[in-house]
C-alpha cells in the first residue's frame, strides 16, 4: 500500500510538471489595438457644446419648465424642472388625493448640427407610473429651441450660459 501511494505521488508530481511546461509554451498574446502612447483620442467638439438654460411657456398644462441642458461632444444630458409642481398635501376630507404631477424630467439625446434632433425625456415619479416624453430640439440663430411633441406641448427657448 505504501509503494502504491508513493507511485501515485510521483505520478502526480510528473503530471503537474508536464502541465506547467505546456503552459509555458503558449503563444504570446496579440498586440493591443491601443496606441503605444496610451492617450485616448478625444471626441470631436460640436458647435452646440456648452450649457444651455431657459424657461418654457406653460403650454396646455399652464406649467412652465426650467431647462438646464449640457451638450458635450454632441451628447445631450440635462433636466427640466416644473416650478409649479407641489408634493403631497394634507387631505382633510378623506377622499383619494390626485396623483402628483412630475416635477423633474431627465433629458438625454444626441445633438445634430444644422438639423432638428430628438431628445428623450423621462419623468421622476413614484410608483408604477412611468412617464416618457419625446422632445424635438433645433439650433436657432442665437439659441436652442426645445419643443414637446406630446403632453403639454410646451416650447422653450434656451440660451448658452
Amino acid at each position: 500500500m505504501k509503494k502504491f501511494l508513493a507511485l501515485l505521488v510521483i505520478a502526480g508530481v510528473a503530471a503537474t510538471a508536464a502541465g506547467g511546461a505546456s503552459a509555458q509554451n503558449r503563444a504570446p498574446a496579440p498586440p493591443s489595438a491601443i496606441p503605444p502612447s496610451g492617450t485616448p483620442t478625444p471626441a470631436p467638439a460640436s458647435p452646440l457644446d456648452g450649457t444651455w438654460r431657459g424657461t418654457s411657456d406653460g403650454g396646455s398644462c399652464n406649467a412652465p419648465l426650467d431647462y438646464v441642458l449640457t451638450i458635450e461632444s454632441g451628447f445631450v444630458d440635462g433636466s427640466a424642472y416644473d416650478t409649479t409642481a407641489r408634493g403631497p398635501v394634507p387631505n382633510p376630507n378623506k377622499s383619494a388625493p390626485p396623483p402628483p404631477g412630475p416635477g423633474l424630467w431627465q433629458i438625454h439625446g444626441v445633438a445634430k448640427v444644422g438639423a432638428p434632433f430628438n431628445l428623450l425625456s423621462l419623468a421622476s415619479v413614484k410608483g408604477p407610473e412611468h412617464r416618457r416624453m419625446q422632445l424635438t430640439a433645433r439650433g436657432d440663430a442665437s439659441g436652442l429651441v426645445v419643443t414637446e411633441n406630446s403632453g403639454c406641448r410646451r416650447t422653450a427657448r434656451l440660451s448658452r450660459s
